[in-house]
C-alpha cells in the first residue's frame, strides 16, 4: 500500500542562513536511516503473557507506526525469565517469542516505520506487578513471582532481596543478551538497544552505590559487564544494525553516578560498537530530581559534546518547537517522547504541521491530514 505524503509550505530561509539539522532531517546510523529525528521512546505496557507479544502490542505499535515517527523502539523486552520486571513484560529469550514479535515488527514495516528491539534485565527491580495490579512491591512466590539476580543481595528500597550473581551467572547473563539480540535480527528488528539505566541490572553495575563488588567487575570494573555485553552483542548481529544503549547518566545522588563518570564511559562504548546513546537519569535509589520539561537534555548535550557520540534526549518533552530546537542546536541528535505519545500516537504528523514540513500519511488517513 502507498503512502501519500503530504507537503507544507516550509518558510523560505533568509539569505546568508545556516543550514542547520532539523527534526525532520533523516539521521543514518550504520545501514538504518529515519526519516526524522523524532522517535517513540520505549514505554512498558505491561500485557504480555508467557513473555509473548500479542494483539495489544500489535495494535499499540502498529498505531504509532502510522503516527510519522522516525523510529519506534518496544518496551523493555526480557532477555530471560527472571529478567522481567512483571509477568506482563514481553520477552525475547525462545523462539516463540521471536515469532510473536515478527508478527509485530512485519505490521510495523508495512506502515512505512523502523523499529527498534530494547533488550532488558530487571535486576534487583524483578518480580513486580504491573501498575494496575494492586500489589505493592514484589510479587509473593504465592502470587507466581521470582527472586531476581543483581549485582549484589541488597534489595532495592521496599523490594524482596534479590540473589547476587556469581561468575557463572554474569557469563550467563552476558550471552543471554547476546542470544535475545540474535533473535531480535531474525524477529527483522532494525536496531538493537541496551537498557542500563533506570536502576536495573546493568545500572545497578554501573553506580558506586550500588556496586559494592570487590571482583574484576566492582570497583574500577563496575563498567565490565555493560562492556562485555556490548562486545557479545556487537559480535552477533550484522555491522549494519545500529547498536544503542539507554543510560541513566546521574543517579542525582551524593556519591552516584555522574554525568561525567557517564561520559568516560560512552568513550568506551563507542569504540566497542555503540552508535547512539539514548539519555535518561535516576531510577537507582529515590532522590529529588528537579522534573521539568527537558530536565535532561543538558546531559545529553554534554555526553555529545564531549565523546562525538551521537545522543538521544528524553524527558517530558511535549513540544514539537522545542523538540526541533533541541536538535538544530546541536544538544542530541534525536528526541524521543514517551507519555505525550501515549496521549497521541500521531505526535510526529501533527509536529510536522506546525513546524511547516512534509508529513507521510497513511493513504486511509490521509483525509485527516491538517489542511486536507
Amino acid at each position: 500500500m502507498t503512502n501519500l505524503t503530504i507537503e507544507r509550505t516550509v518558510p523560505t530561509p533568509q539569505a546568508g542562513a545556516v543550514d542547520e539539522t532539523s527534526l525532520f532531517q533523516p539521521l543514518r546510523l550504520r545501514g538504518l536511516e529515519t526519516s526524522n529525528r523524532l522517535w517513540l521512546s520505549p514505554m512498558c505496557q505491561y500485557s504480555a503473557t508467557d513473555g509473548l507479544a500479542g494483539d495489544w502490542h500489535l495494535a499499540h505499535l502498529g498505531d504509532r507506526a502510522s503516527g510519522g515517527w522516525g523510529l519506534l523502539f518496544t518496551e523493555a523486552t526480557a532477555v530471560s525469565a527472571e529478567g522481567r520486571i512483571s509477568d506482563g513484560d514481553t520477552g525475547i529469550w525462545n523462539a516463540a517469542q521471536a515469532l510473536a514479535w515478527r508478527r509485530v515488527v512485519d505490521f510495523v514495516h508495512d506502515r512505512g516505520t523502523p523499529i527498534a528491539l530494547q533488550l532488558a534485565h530487571a535486576g534487583r527491580k524483578a518480580s513486580l506487578g504491573a501498575p494496575w495490579s494492586g500489589i505493592e512491591g514484589s510479587v509473593p512466590a504465592a502470587r507466581g513471582g521470582w527472586v531476581g539476580h543483581s549485582v549484589s543481595d541488597e534489595p532495592a528500597p521496599g523490594l524482596a532481596a534479590p540473589v547476587a550473581l556469581d561468575s557463572k551467572g554474569i557469563s550467563r547473563v552476558v550471552d543471554e543478551f547476546a542470544e535475545a539480540a540474535a533473535r531480535g535480527v531474525f524477529a527483522g528488528f532494525d536496531a538493537i538497544e541496551l537498557l542500563a539505566g533506570h536502576g536495573f541490572l546493568l545500572h545497578s553495575f554501573l553506580s558506586p552505590l550500588t556496586n559494592h563488588r570487590e571482583d574484576a567487575y566492582g570497583a574500577t570494573g563496575r563498567g565490565r559487564l555493560l562492556e562485555e555485553i556490548v562486545v557479545a552483542v556487537r559480535g552477533t548481529i550484522p555491522a549494519r544494525v545500529p547498536l544503542l544503549v539507554r543510560v541513566s547518566a546521574t543517579d542525582w545522588l551524593p556519591g552516584g553516578l555522574t554525568v561525567a563518570d557517564t561520559v568516560a564511559l560512552v568513550s568506551r562504548l563507542a569504540e566497542l560498537g555503540v552508535d547512539l546513546v539514548d539519555v535518561s537519569s535516576g531510577g537507582l535509589l529515590p532522590a529529588e530530581i528537579p522534573v521539568a520539561p527537558g530536565y535532561q537534555v543538558d546531559a545529553a548535550t554534554e555526553i555529545r559534546a564531549r565523546t562525538g557520540v551521537s545522543t538521544g534526549a528524553v524527558g517530558l518533552i511535549t513540544d514539537s518547537v522545542e523538540a526541533d530546537r533541541i536538535v538544530r542546536s546541536g544538544r542530541a541528535d534525536a528526541v524521543l517522547i514517551g507519555r505525550a505519545a501515549l496521549r497521541d500516537p500521531y505526535f510526529a504528523l501533527r509536529a510536522a504541521h506546525e513546524l511547516g514540513k512534509p508529513a507521510t500519511w497513511q493513504p486511509q488517513y490521509a483525509r485527516g491530514a491538517w489542511g486536507v
